[in-house]
């Protein structure tokens, strides 16, 4: 069946108070941010985006990818040693499932254009075809509506030509391909309010 984000009444205040304490706790994206979750129920589990610290950093060197599937996304070891590089304008996540970290997830923000960018996107192999690559997109699509480096409303992401799971689920998502390409990557770009 498809998946849906699921709501009682009671979520659906906690959800609404989530939401604004989320909001209102960002505008200090150094400090503010650490530590918060974004919580969604997927399929009956809790999805949370947790910023990677040396309080998790060993959990997402554990991740695994797929085979076949290391020609598409780096592994999150190169990709936080990519976020120190860059730490004044991205922020690296874990994508918890209740308490365990499923996958990886950097967002960074190009001055330059400006625009938000969504790199290294990756759910472990044992928890693929769950759902949660989605949930955690959407989340991610959230927190860059806070602004949290930038007032840019265009966020862009690449994928390979040939993964075509993942290219789906951006498409799905509202992403669409600009007609920028690099070797074997497409650039998709989602502009939000």
């Amino acid at each position: 069946g498809k998946s849906r984000i699921i709501e009682s009444d009671d979520n659906s205040r906690y959800h609404r108070f989530l939401r604004l304490f989320y909001h209102l706790s960002l505008f200090d994206h150094s400090s503010a941010y650490k530590g918060l979750r974004t919580e969604y129920f997927w399929r009956k589990t809790l999805i949370s985006l947790i910023p990677i610290t040396e309080d998790n950093f060993i959990e997402a060197f554990n991740l695994k990818l797929a085979k076949g599937q290391e020609e598409y996304v780096s592994h999150p070891i190169r990709s936080l040693a990519q976020a120190y590089v860059y730490r004044n304008q991205c922020q690296p996540f874990g994508i918890y499932a209740d308490e365990k970290m499923v996958g990886y997830v950097m967002v960074i923000y190009d001055y330059d254009i400006p625009e938000y960018d969504i790199w290294h996107m990756m759910i472990d192999e044992s928890q693929q075809g769950k759902g949660y690559g989605k949930a955690a997109l959407e989340q991610v699509i959230e927190y860059i509506k806070t602004k949290p480096f930038g007032d840019s409303c265009r966020i862009a992401l690449t994928c390979n030509k040939n993964n075509f799971i993942a290219r789906k689920l951006y498409e799905g998502i509202g992403f669409s391909a600009t007609g920028v390409e690099d070797e074997d990557e497409v650039e998709l770009v989602l502009n939000i309010e």
